[in-house]
């Protein structure tokens, strides 16, 4: 049987949580999404701690957001009766800001017959390596000596919790799990007055939100779950609210994606561009423009939602997920040269400078031109210069093919803005770079093979090269794009219909599994070169391994087996993204799938 994540998420935007189908939460960091669990399980079974709520005897259970939402249930039936969990991060606008604390709210929904039911709560610190002291009160009970006030605010006997005892369940109850600032209010009452307020937040964000024509349900739970892994307080976008998700089993490709990757940021914008979420995108730009004004040297892939730049890259002690070693915290890849991050963000900020329904600090085009000028430069200076490429390869170096197109597609959008401010000595430097570039990526070409290779002098065949179409370096009726693309396919495609990254070997071994995203650009792909009917089947293909809520992981076996990261962002993105290009391209109403 293929393995999929049995898991749902809720959040905020300043914390995450991943309850199972069990009601248990198997992952929750707190006070930020890079900072140690209080509940782990998912990546430390012995040492992780529980937030469970199970029923007493043999049960069947279901699990399903309130539509439109980020609010999840998890509806429990057994002999004795049927109930179901409530779990929310409360988020709605008050006082002319939002409010997101640090509060996980359940209701246990009381629904029919005489169930009886059990509730553990056991929060761990420093990555499980504290157990806290606790204290009971007249109705919470307080964990002590993990990190910050961690407090348990219930109308359960506190006795049931604390001796883990079964008792009936014939009216709904209350939990409200807070870090920092406690409940301090009548329980029932707040707690479904946050519940309605964070129903109407987030039905109100997808009723603003455009949506293609095509594929309109997975777009809006691949828009609310996007939303989840934006940090507020900076901005920034994380690749994944979890680590050390192995890409496969035994692989030891178990990386930590808590931090974020700046390369994403175009992907990203891009989507929230598609659906009509400019918030979104002026946040993120504070938080990239925040990192350009700090560091005057090169530019890092990734940095934490705080914008701190030493990710150190530490293995704990902990058993990982199934069984899974290493268990990694903190991401060596800062360290990487990846060069094509410097295009990738001057493509982001093209659309933010020009899209006259955005006004980002009424910047002046002076402004703008320092920090296009600085990335411009920051191209030429790394334009011959070998890097770690896309999939950030430990040991390898080399001119990579994706890469270089970041180098030719930024400089294009530098030209672009210059010749809005009639910029003649930027434009001139742009055009240099533009055929420099363009004539390195024609160094990658095989003749024989009639395809684009992964790097200057590389045999290796890699997805990444699919942006050569999607960019528009290749042009759709170019025979070089269609036998790139029929390359591709015949070197990378799978059994099942997805895509691999590569197959080639790298730092640990030959890919054992397809890499979403990668699936995605090809769907991508296919619609440049006008082949709409495999676009929808291939993006028809992709949903089959989402999981039961619709949730798309990093990586997928050929059995079909989720794994990776989860659920990653760059395949929600993807998902986003390739609707609303097919949607126009289309571009028929009626057309629904």
């Amino acid at each position: 049987m293929a393995h999929k994540y049995n898991l749902g998420i809720i959040g905020n935007c300043s914390y995450l949580a991943y309850i199972d189908t069990d009601a248990n939460v198997q992952w929750m960091c707190m006070p930020g999404f890079d900072n140690s669990f209080l509940f782990g399980g998912l990546i430390a079974k012995e040492k992780g701690g529980c937030f469970r709520i199970n029923p007493s005897h043999e049960y069947k259970s279901s699990q399903y957001y309130l539509p439109n939402t980020n609010i999840l249930c998890t509806e429990f039936e057994s002999g004795e009766g049927r109930f179901r969990v409530i779990d929310l991060a409360p988020r709605f606008f008050q006082y002319e800001r939002y409010f997101r604390p640090l509060m996980l709210i359940r209701k246990i929904e009381w629904l029919s017959g005489a169930p009886h039911i059990k509730v553990e709560c056991e929060p761990r610190g420093d990555y499980g390596t504290i157990i806290p002291e606790q204290y009971s009160a007249s109705n919470h009970i307080r964990y002590m000596n993990i990190g910050g006030p961690v407090r348990l605010t219930t109308d359960i006997p506190l006795v049931y919790i604390t001796e883990k005892k079964s008792f009936l369940l014939n009216k709904n109850y209350y939990l409200v799990l807070t870090y920092g600032e406690p409940l301090e209010a009548p329980l029932a009452d707040t707690a479904e007055r946050f519940l309605s307020l964070t129903q109407n937040y987030w039905q109100k964000w997808i009723k603003s939100s455009y949506l293609p024509d095509i594929f309109q349900e997975q777009v809006v739970r691949s828009a609310l779950t996007l939303k989840l892994h934006q940090y507020e307080d900076t901005g920034g976008f994380i690749a994944a609210g979890t680590t050390s998700l192995p890409e496969s089993p035994g692989s030891g490709r178990n990386w930590d994606y808590r931090f974020c990757w700046l390369r994403d940021s175009y992907y990203t914008l891009q989507a929230f561009n598609m659906i009509g979420h400019f918030d979104e995108l002026e946040k993120y730009f504070e938080f990239i423009q925040n990192i350009l004004s700090r560091d005057s040297g090169k530019i890092q892939p990734l940095y934490s939602i705080t914008g701190e730049n030493n990710l150190e890259e530490k293995i704990l002690p902990l058993s990982g997920y199934l069984n899974n070693t290493p268990v990694r915290i903190g991401n060596a890849a800062y360290h990487q040269l990846q060069n094509d991050v410097y295009g990738q963000v001057l493509l982001t900020m093209l659309p933010l400078i020009f899209d006259k329904r955005l006004i980002i600090y009424d910047k002046t085009q002076r402004d703008y031109k320092s920090i296009i000028s600085r990335l411009l430069e920051l191209i030429e200076n790394t334009l011959e210069q070998p890097d770690a490429g896309i999939w950030e390869f430990r040991n390898t170096q080399q001119q990579n093919c994706y890469t270089l197109l970041f180098h030719w597609a930024g400089a294009q959008a530098a030209k672009k803005f210059a010749a809005t401010i009639q910029e003649n000595s930027m434009i001139q430097k742009a055009d240099t770079i533009i055929k420099k570039a363009a004539s390195m990526l024609e160094q990658c070409y095989d003749p024989v093979d009639k395809v684009y290779t992964q790097a200057i002098g590389s045999t290796n065949i890699d997805a990444s090269t699919l942006k050569l179409l999607t960019m528009q370096y290749l042009h759709p009726e170019d025979p070089k794009a269609k036998f790139h693309l029929e390359a591709i396919e015949r070197k990378l495609k799978s059994s099942n219909g997805l895509l691999y990254r590569y197959r080639h070997a790298d730092d640990f071994g030959n890919p054992s599994s397809t890499f979403l995203i990668c699936s995605f650009w090809y769907a991508e792909a296919l619609t440049y070169m006008g082949k709409l009917d495999e676009a929808c089947q291939t993006v028809e293909t992709i949903l089959k391994y989402s999981n039961h809520l619709g949730l798309l992981s990093e990586d997928v076996s050929e059995d079909g087996s989720q794994w990776g990261n989860f659920p990653q962002t760059y395949s929600h993105v993807g998902m986003i993204n390739i609707a609303f290009r097919i949607s126009r391209k289309l571009n028929k109403p009626d057309f629904m799938l």
